[in-house]
């Protein structure tokens, strides 16, 4: 027998490595299963260059759990081992500069993952002590056994072992024996193993016998050995795809399409990716992709890999390029990955560009159920703008479909303002802004309907890379000013008129939590609706905008702001200032009879103060001052009192602003209710 310490200059390698990998520690089937295989596939190497002439055999790799044993045994039948190459492969762990290894690393557990290939090690997360029992395929090789409690101590010495290959026996520890579980090892062998190169088995295969669940003689295989990716795209048809997405994701609906990714210049890199249906919430969508490494699974943590957009894609990538460490779940800086990126880039857009040209109407059908990917893409891409503009869609509101370009040729005639901007109306909800909608169009104007989960972003993406362009929703004002083409026609109420009707109506807007109202006067032609409600397209969307963007939650706590505006054009609207003049008159004449000679004296102080300087000014002066100006506030109070006692009692004051209210949805509870009375009383 053979004592000797494993090549490493201290003896807290194992609980340094227990340490570093803790989180992960599941990962140690995934190394042990890997190391299996390739052993395998080295034989298979041997036996096709002619190097080994034996038999090759079952090359099945097995995985047997012993609960009463708290063993977990990993056999292959590959190459093999001599006690030379145990002492090679085992024995040594290649530290560079391993005396100051413990000093400069004890600390950081990522260093260490980043640089040192400690795969077989990892054993020792779950184990208290490991054992090899090997043979090498070498002629006249003898069997060996190595153990190791976990300590740079171990033991070799010659054993018995009729056949080639290795068997790897992890004595489990007390605080892991969750992995003595039969079905916590399938369902890891299953995660990390589904599609190995090689047969792995995970004890018999059972069925249902006399009652009960009984082992056959069949072994229970559980991967795939040649996986869709690894195959010729010529040879696969639409259903094998659709199959192995079933495979991958059996609760998913099925993938509108997939690209099949296949190249080994300049790095090596095959895959497949589907396009899922994704039309809400991305970050459920995410970490869908799996990253294989020689169909060893990584790790499905991509976002290194792919640009974050490609996240909510689905599928698989495998190559054995990307450089990763120990635990093979976390990515290392390269340049090939930012290449590898790249060309999945191209990849992806290649498809979609292929796939508008070739079936624009099929793709327009897809379309809902694309845009969300293609505009996260555009936004957090440049690259993958620079390529979707010719591909990404607008849709009308009667459901029309347009390139950037084609939409752009069809407004730029009848909507550009007067200032040569081209203006793109939209809306967002097509039922709750129908009339709005309707009498956009009714004027000539195109609306497109934009009420995706990103589309407030993309508006002001859209409104960057367009030149001469803004975005104006449908409802953000009345439709004279959408577009202005020419200066719009003044209203031809005076300053008192207009300053009435403000007053009886602002009196009347019922209270709304985190609203606020602005009244305004606009003539809008006799026929035109006799209140309208709009908000404001900057302000509103920077409260949306806030939403989405960090640094801007000052206009998130901000309240909702709105016009209400009045077409003094229209009769009701004339009828309610000719009422609230003529029923009112009584009792305003003495009120503005006192606020124009209030007025007038104000004029005359504010005269006379301003030939002066402020040093000159008496305080006789500055309290008259101050007394007219609270004089004139008092009387404004009292005149804004007597209209709104007036407003109170017409119906027609409230309906009018109630149905304003109704057409946004702003009308509800008690309000509503309120409304609905009164319209019936109104009828009767």
């Amino acid at each position: 027998m053979q004592k000797g310490n494993i090549g490493v200059t201290t003896e807290n390698i194992f609980p340094v490595i227990k340490k570093f990998l803790y989180s992960d520690h599941e990962i140690f089937l995934r190394e042990m299963v890997s190391n299996a295989v390739d052993a395998t596939q080295k034989i298979k190497t041997l036996a096709d260059k002619g190097e080994f002439k034996g038999e090759l055999g079952d090359l099945t790799v097995k995985v047997n759990v012993d609960e009463t044993a708290g063993t977990i045994t990993i056999s292959d039948h590959g190459i093999g081992m001599t006690d030379e190459e145990i002492e090679k492969y085992i024995n040594q762990i290649a530290f560079s500069g391993v005396n100051d290894f413990l000093e400069k690393y004890k600390d950081n557990a990522n260093n260490i993952i980043g640089h040192f290939g400690l795969g077989f090690y990892s054993s020792f997360m779950v184990s208290k002590k490991v054992e090899i029992i090997t043979r090498s395929y070498k002629d006249g090789a003898k069997a060996v056994k190595w153990s190791c409690d976990g300590s740079p101590a171990y033991e070799i010495d010659n054993t018995e072992k009729e056949n080639r290959g290795s068997d790897i026996i992890l004595y489990i520890d007390d605080d892991c024996k969750e992995f003595l579980e039969k079905g916590r090892i399938e369902s890891l062998l299953n995660k990390y193993c589904k599609f190995m190169p090689v047969p792995v088995a995970c004890g018999k295969k059972t069925e249902w016998k006399d009652g009960k669940s009984v082992e056959t003689d069949e072994d229970n295989i559980i991967n795939n050995v040649e996986p869709l990716w690894t195959k010729t795209p010529s040879t696969l048809k639409d259903e094998d795809y659709k199959s192995f997405y079933r495979t991958l994701y059996p609760m998913q609906d099925e993938p509108m399409f997939w690209i099949h990714l296949n190249v080994d210049y300049p790095f090596n890199l095959t895959g497949i990716l589907y396009f899922p249906r994704v039309k809400s919430n991305i970050d459920l969508q995410r970490n869908k992709i799996q990253l294989y490494c020689n169909q060893v699974f990584v790790t499905d943590q991509v976002e290194g890999i792919v640009p974050e957009f490609l996240t909510l894609l689905h599928g698989v990538i495998d190559s054995p390029d990307i450089p990763l460490n120990v635990s093979r779940s976390y990515l290392q800086s390269d340049r090939d990955v930012k290449k590898i990126s790249t060309y999945i880039t191209k990849k992806v857009s290649d498809r979609l560009q292929s796939i508008f040209k070739e079936d624009r109407k099929g793709y327009e059908d897809k379309w809902n159920d694309l845009k969300l990917f293609i505009n996260y893409g555009m936004l957090s891409e440049e690259s993958f703008y620079d390529k979707a503009k010719d591909f990404a869609l607008l849709k009308d509101c009667d459901n029309k479909y347009f390139t950037f370009e084609e939409y752009k040729t069809l407004i730029k005639d009848n909507q550009t303002d007067k200032d040569g901007q081209l203006v793109y109306l939209y809306s967002t909800d097509r039922e709750e802004q129908y009339s709005y909608i309707e009498t956009a169009k009714a004027k000539g104007y195109s609306v497109l309907l934009l009420d995706g989960q990103l589309d407030v972003p993309v508006v002001s993406m859209l409104e960057q890379k367009f030149e001469k362009s803004r975005f104006t929703r449908v409802d953000s004002d009345i439709v004279e000013r959408l577009i202005v083409k020419e200066e719009l026609k003044k209203s031809e109420l005076s300053d008192d008129e207009r300053d009435n009707l403000s007053t009886v109506f602002r009196s009347q807007i019922p209270n709304i939590d985190k609203v606020e109202f602005y009244v305004e006067t606009q003539s809008l032609g006799e026929s035109g609706a006799p209140v309208m409600i709009t908000q404001n397209e900057y302000m509103r969307r920077m409260k949306e905008m806030s939403r989405y963007q960090a640094g801007m939650s000052f206009y998130a706590q901000m309240p909702d702001s709105y016009n209400l505006v009045l077409n003094s054009d229209h009769p009701l609207i004339k009828r309610v200032l000719d009422d609230s003049e003529t029923k009112n008159k009584e009792a305003l004449s003495p009120v503005l009879s006192e606020l124009k000679g209030l007025q007038a004296r104000l004029a005359a102080i504010h005269q006379s103060q301003d030939k002066k300087k402020q040093e000159e000014i008496t305080q006789e002066e500055k309290d008259d001052l101050h007394n007219t100006e609270k004089a004139i506030e008092t009387e404004k109070e009292k005149k804004k009192d007597i209209l709104a006692g007036y407003a109170k009692s017409n119906d027609i004051v409230r309906q009018l602003i109630d149905l304003a209210l109704l057409q946004n949805g702003m009308l509800k509870g008690a309000s509503l209710d309120a409304f609905l009375k009164r319209s019936v009383s109104l009828i009767k």
